[in-house]
């Protein structure tokens, strides 16, 4: 039988029984209860060591160490607990920089629960994913066949709007070739490694080819939004199956050639394959052209006669006016709170406490942290959180945006 933490009786365990997230008895430690099981977060002095989970589980009165995806934040001053549906526990690092304050340990989230369901359900799982202000722009996933013009219509977007859309750095398991740089080209990793990642569900999509794993990682997407502009994905009909069926809300669109006859003058026109290659090249194509149009799979589908009248009906799906350059929206990714502050919650609104009550009448600097319209999630980011500071004094609430 394992032993039962010591601040779980008493007065703490009425706390505890309303939900509430307190600092344990042992420093830099925050016990969370749900039910039967106390989530345990612990802090840690070194700068290196991430902060850890573990689970105590009253119906059997035992400790679990949990299996814990995502990035995991790094130690800090200390920090908050806040249950949010007893599905999620929102972490406020004391001390931190202001992209690295606000956390989310995902306990039953459909990601989690389906990490549990792949590890024969009886393994307890939880998730970390950072907490990002605001919401991205939903990526855009662009299909068809070789030779159809895909990758001239994204040079052209991207030609003319540089600040507002971005590749995802794709991943392989090959070695570097020629002058590849790891992390501009792609990402080079072990296979046993990508393998894992594919398995704690950290990628879109995947496939192999030539015995080389190649995929695109959720956190590589996360990259580009984190930028300020929206994700462009370059990818394969059956790699849009496996977006659509990720959790990443995404747009779909599928570019068709006038003809196939037209699509084989455009391949011949290229001069850079064997006969043998053209042919494999139709066959393909002809097989995803059936799926792209008939499997209901892509929001728009582009038919590329004319490859200037095809890119206005790209740019107008994607809401563009035509105008060049225009910058991204800033992208706010935490806030930057001082070590001493107390934390309270108020329907979907977490109220931060930053002042200090020497006087009766000083003014006590609120920071309200609205977590109503949250989405997305490990293994990649939680967006959506929203914040304003209010000044409070004896006479009244101010809110200052």
């Amino acid at each position: 039988m394992g032993e039962a933490p010591a601040f779980c009786n008493g007065n703490l365990q009425k706390e505890f029984a309303n939900g509430n997230s307190l600092k344990s008895r042992r420093g830099g430690e925050t016990a969370t209860v749900v039910g039967d099981k106390t989530y345990v977060i612990e802090g840690s002095d070194v700068e290196s060591t991430p902060l850890g989970v573990r689970i105590f589980d009253k119906s059997t009165a035992q400790w679990v160490h949990p299996v814990v995806l995502g990035t995991k934040p790094s130690a800090c001053k200390g920090h908050s607990a806040v249950l949010l549906n007893e599905d999620r526990i929102l972490i406020i690092k004391k001390g931190a920089s202001p992209d690295d304050c606000t956390w989310f340990l995902e306990l039953d989230t459909q990601y989690v629960r389906d990490q549990k369901t792949m590890r024969g359900g009886n393994t307890e799982v939880v998730a970390w994913s950072k907490g990002v202000r605001g919401k991205a722009e939903k990526p855009v996933v662009i299909s068809g066949p070789s030779g159809v013009g895909k990758g001239t219509l994204i040079s052209k977007l991207m030609d003319e709007y540089p600040s507002l859309f971005g590749f995802s750095v794709s991943h392989t398991t090959r070695a570097p070739r020629g002058m590849e740089k790891d992390g501009k080209h792609y990402h080079f990793t072990e296979k046993s490694v990508m393998e894992k990642e594919i398995k704690d569900g950290k990628f879109l999509e995947y496939a192999s080819v030539h015995g080389n794993l190649y995929g695109t990682s959720i956190e590589a997407v996360e990259v580009v939004a984190d930028e300020g502009k929206r994700c462009i994905l370059d990818i394969d009909v059956q790699g849009a199956r496996s977006v659509r069926g990720s959790p990443v809300e995404a747009i779909f669109v599928f570019i068709c050639p006038p003809s196939m006859a037209e699509l084989e003058k455009r391949l011949r026109a290229r001069g850079t394959e064997t006969e043998e290659q053209i042919l494999k090249r139709l066959q393909n194509a002809r097989a995803e052209l059936e799926q792209g149009i008939l499997s209901g799979l892509f929001d728009h589908i582009l038919y590329n006669d004319k490859l200037e009248e095809c890119y206005q009906r790209l740019k107008k799906l994607l809401g563009l006016d035509g105008s060049v350059g225009a910058a991204p929206k800033p992208v706010s990714r935490g806030i930057d709170l001082p070590v001493d502050h107390s934390v309270s919650k108020l329907d979907n609104k977490i109220i931060i406490d930053c002042g200090t009550p020497e006087l009766e009448k000083a003014s006590k600097n609120l920071i309200v942290l609205d977590v109503s319209c949250l989405n997305g999630g490990a293994p990649g980011r939680t967006r959506g959180l929203d914040l304003y500071a209010i000044d409070s004094f004896s006479d009244g609430l101010k809110e200052i945006r």
